[in-house]
Formats: C-alpha cells, sequence, structure tokens
C-alpha cells in the first residue's frame, strides 16, 4: 500500500506507523472519571467497514504526523493530510 505523503510524496506503508483512529479530543485527566474515561478513549473503538480517519507516523521520512482516511474494505487513501490540518503546497 502506498501512502502519499504531503512532504514526501508516495512512499511505502512500511514507512508508517499506525497510531489509531482519528477520534475526538482526549478527555480530560482533570475529570472525576478520567480512568473510565481514559479506558473508554484507548480500548472503546468501532470497526467500521468503510472510510475512517486514522493517525499515521511518517518515522522513516519526514517525521511527520498525517491524518490519513482510508477505506477499510479496499486500503484505498481518499485523503491525507497533516494531523494538524495543514497541507504542505
Amino acid at each position: 500500500m502506498l501512502i502519499p505523503c504531503p512532504y514526501c510524496g508516495a512512499r511505502d506503508s512500511h514507512e508508517f506507523t499506525y497510531r489509531g483512529a482519528a477520534v475526538g479530543p482526549r478527555p480530560d485527566p482533570a475529570r472525576p472519571d478520567a480512568a473510565d474515561a481514559f479506558h473508554d478513549y484507548v480500548y472503546l473503538r468501532d470497526n467500521p467497514a468503510g472510510d475512517n480517519a486514522e493517525y499515521w507516523y511518517h518515522g522513516a521520512g519526514c517525521r511527520s504526523w498525517l491524518k490519513v482516511v482510508r477505506d477499510t474494505t479496499t486500503h484505498e487513501i481518499k485523503s491525507v493530510t497533516g494531523a494538524g490540518g495543514e497541507v504542505k503546497p
């Protein structure tokens, strides 16, 4: 599978490390139920078929965090941006 890094161009997926679904913000550690909230945030994930937003780290390249939208049934990459939403022109 090739991942089109917005900074380095298309690269083999072996240069990247998958870091999980790109879901909402981390729970606030000051919450009274912080332990339960973090447990749910880390372990209770959906396993969708179809388009899924994921975080990938390009450790063997530009060392950037990327947000990849990928179809989990075909592995087709729909879009790639920097994890903060920026795209290098």
